[in-house]
């Protein structure tokens, strides 16, 4: 059977909502996710607009447009985004129902994007890259964040070794690097997330590719040129 991994990604993120939905708080205020939107206010002005891609239930653009930022998540799932809605009530937080390949906004619309853990659970990965440097402004940013090794994001996509077409593009953090700096991103700032027991390792001494290495999550910050 032909699965068309939209539908596929849709469906699944649908199965999830309610689970993702009830530890998203914890992961953006104390949890994996809490440095990331301290480590993209480093780089934006006040009142940058920002496009989250893959937004899931909102939280994180709900937190961007409490700042003060005109925001728009972009996800495939309607049970997210119906749960983004609601959170979003008294605030300018937007949502659209889109792959994130494929945004339905003009070219140069935004100041920046957010991808946090998206582009994994795309068919072309690289197709978002052009997407995002299309609807980005020139010399504007991206906070992409790719799921490390040791969250052994393998699981999501162990299928494929049979030849199924597995509904996740796992990749390392240093692979996604190269495509994106090959493709018109241009890296200017990095952050690592890492487990409890990795946190008590001398883990800044290490070199870089070490580091990623341990990482639960790999945080970058490009330039789109």
């Amino acid at each position: 059977m032909d699965i068309k991994w939209v539908d596929e990604a849709e469906k699944q993120w649908d199965m999830r909502a309610d689970s993702w939905h009830s530890n998203s708080r914890g992961m953006w205020e104390s949890g994996s996710r809490k440095e990331i939107i301290p480590f993209l206010k480093k780089y934006l002005p006040d009142g940058a607009a920002i496009c989250d891609l893959g937004c899931g239930d909102g939280f994180a653009s709900v937190k961007l447009a409490k700042m003060g930022h005109p925001v728009t998540g972009v996800d495939l799932s309607e049970q997210m985004l119906e749960k983004a809605s609601l959170l979003a009530k008294g605030t300018s937080a937007q949502f659209i129902k889109s792959d994130i390949s494929e945004v339905p906004q003009a070219a140069n619309s935004f100041d920046a994007v957010m991808a946090i853990n998206s582009l994994e659970w795309t068919e072309s990965p690289i197709k978002v890259l052009f997407e995002i440097k299309r609807i980005v402004k020139e010399e504007g940013f991206a906070c992409i964040a790719i799921l490390g090794p040791t969250a052994m994001p393998r699981i999501n996509s162990f299928r494929r070794l049979y030849g199924e077409k597995v509904i996740c593009n796992t990749m390392m953090p240093w692979e996604f690097e190269k495509l994106a700096e090959e493709n018109g991103l241009k890296k200017i700032a990095e952050m690592g997330v890492y487990k409890r027991e990795a946190e008590k390792l001398p883990v800044e001494k290490l070199p870089l590719e070490l580091r990623q290495s341990l990482s639960f999550m790999w945080v970058f910050m490009f330039k789109v040129k």
